[in-house]
C-alpha cells in the first residue's frame, strides 16, 4: 500500500503567513499582559510605556525588548527594594512567570486562538 500527496503552494503560504501574524500577535499580548500585571519597576512608567516593545524585524521571530539600559540590571536583581506604589507587583524577572511560572502556558494558548482566527477558525 502507498500514498502520495500534493502540497498546495497556496494554501501553504497562507498557513505561514497565518503563523507569522499570530506569532506577532502573541508577543504583543504578553507584553501587554506584563503591562497589566503591574510586575516592571516603574518610576515614570516609560520603560514599562514606551521602552519595551515586540521587535518583529528578524524573519519568524519575535523578541519582547526593554530597550533601557537599567532594564538589565532590574530584570536580574529581584532583590532590589522595588517601589510598588504604582506597580502592586513590581520587581524583577518579569518575564519569569511566562517562562517557569503559573503563565508558561499563556504563549502557547494565545498563540493557538490568535493562529485559528487568522486561519478563519478552522
Amino acid at each position: 500500500m502507498s500514498a502520495s500527496f500534493k502540497l498546495d503552494p497556496v494554501a501553504m503560504a497562507k498557513v505561514m503567513s497565518a503563523a507569522v501574524y499570530a506569532l506577532e500577535d502573541t508577543g504583543e499580548a504578553v507584553r501587554v499582559d506584563v503591562q497589566h500585571s503591574n510586575t516592571m519597576p516603574w518610576k515614570t512608567g516609560d520603560l514599562e510605556d514606551i521602552y519595551t516593545f515586540v521587535d518583529t524585524s528578524k524573519a519568524e521571530e519575535v523578541l519582547i525588548v526593554s530597550d533601557r539600559p537599567y532594564a538589565r540590571r532590574v530584570y536580574f536583581h529581584p532583590e532590589y527594594n522595588f517601589n510598588k506604589e504604582h506597580n502592586s507587583n513590581a520587581g524583577g524577572k518579569w518575564f519569569e512567570t511566562y517562562i517557569n511560572g503559573d503563565k508558561k502556558d499563556y504563549p502557547q494558548k494565545v498563540f493557538a486562538r490568535k493562529m485559528k482566527k487568522r486561519m478563519g477558525g478552522i
